[in-house]
């Protein structure tokens, strides 16, 4: 081998682990050095001032983690989003009005029921009905909203946001997601580590499961984004009615028992159409105490709340922190509200390795999510 080839070999593998290693410098790489699901942060004091730091493929993070009083406003880009009780929990939907969830994705903010939190809140008069569910490994939140009125475009059956997403930075990119649910304490948080929204035809779902609960990742499974809320989050929740409920656990989505035997459902990809039959009905788990409330009581806080502009996304945005049923379907790992959504994609699903070395000849593939 001559010097000229030699040294060229060993600039090649200087570089290549470092490429590798560092991908969140590399605007063409699609992997974080961490995936969101694995960040940890303790609230409110350990938070980032965007949990995503990272520049790839998916470009950057569009909001903040940070949010407080001075971020909290109808153009909030605060993307710290909570799950509590049926008088307190948010929702992501986009920045500007008329969006498609298969659109802006990675980009959600939170919308919340009730001020505090440093986000934007949920117009009054948009919250239709809604059930909330507290079961042994889970809580969730099911229900019937104005959609238009969070800035979802009528019509649009939606998609799934979770922490996960193909590339593993999550839709939205840093969305973080707390619950006191299993705190003791109304005012300290746990990080959820797995959950899964569903938003699209004028219904939500929202679940957060236990972090120190076995089988969190089954409950809040973030595969079945082309089904929806019926089968991520069986419920009785219906238009009109505003109940705290207590719950059995379900199954785990995409899990059924049929002629005895546990079978486990296969999602068919995109490619091959519309979902128009399924091969089972998810059973909708028993339900006890559930007490009911009037809406004007729960969200009084939205009654001075109208819907938001359109905010304009800068860097220079920042915060800093002081102390029927509901069906749904699809989006970057898979989401949406209504069966037969549209699934939405993040260009996270091809990988290519690239810009390292035609000086050797060195060809690299493209690698494919499922």
């Amino acid at each position: 081998m001559s010097r000229v080839a030699l040294s060229a070999l060993l600039a090649v593998a200087a570089v290549l682990p470092n490429a590798l290693v560092n991908a969140q410098d590399n605007p063409q790489a699609t992997f974080p050095a961490t995936p969101l699901a694995s960040k940890h942060f303790a609230y409110p004091t350990g938070l980032p001032y965007q949990a995503d730091s990272e520049h790839l493929i998916r470009g950057t993070q569009t909001g903040y983690n940070i949010c407080n009083s001075t971020t909290e406003n109808q153009d909030s880009l605060c993307q710290t989003s909570f799950l509590n009780a049926l008088d307190d929990f948010c929702l992501w939907a986009p920045i500007k009005p008329n969006s498609l969830i298969a659109d802006t994705e990675g980009e959600e903010v939170a919308w919340c029921t009730k001020p505090g939190r440093g986000t934007r809140l949920i117009p009054a008069g948009a919250l239709k009905g809604v059930q909330f569910m507290r079961t042994p490994d889970y809580v969730q939140v099911v229900g019937f909203i104005d959609q238009s009125l969070i800035n979802i475009q009528t019509g649009d059956f939606g998609g799934e946001l979770d922490p996960h997403g193909a590339d593993l930075r999550g839709n939205p990119l840093g969305g973080l997601v707390y619950s006191n649910a299993w705190s003791g304490n109304n005012d300290s948080f746990t990080q959820v580590i797995e959950w899964h929204n569903f938003m699209g035809g004028d219904a939500f779902c929202f679940k957060v499961c236990d972090p120190a609960g076995p089988n969190a990742a089954n409950f809040c499974q973030h595969i079945y984004d082309r089904i929806g809320c019926a089968y991520n989050a069986p419920n009785n929740a219906q238009n009109g009615t505003f109940e705290s409920c207590q719950g059995e656990n379900q199954d785990f989505p995409g899990v059924y028992t049929t002629n005895g035997a546990v079978v486990t459902y296969t999602q068919p990809p995109e490619s091959l159409g519309a979902i128009s039959t399924m091969p089972y009905q998810p059973r909708v788990p028993a339900s006890s105490n559930c007490v009911p409330f009037q809406s004007t009581a729960l969200f009084a806080a939205l009654a001075t709340v109208t819907p938001s502009g359109s905010a304009a996304v800068s860097g220079s945005q920042t915060g800093s922190a002081s102390g029927s049923s509901a069906t749904g379907t699809r989006s970057g790992t898979g989401t949406g509200t209504a069966q037969n959504a549209n699934q939405t994609t993040n260009d996270g699903s091809i990988v290519v390795m690239s810009g390292l070395v035609s000086v050797i000849g060195v060809v690299f593939s493209a690698l494919f999510l499922s």
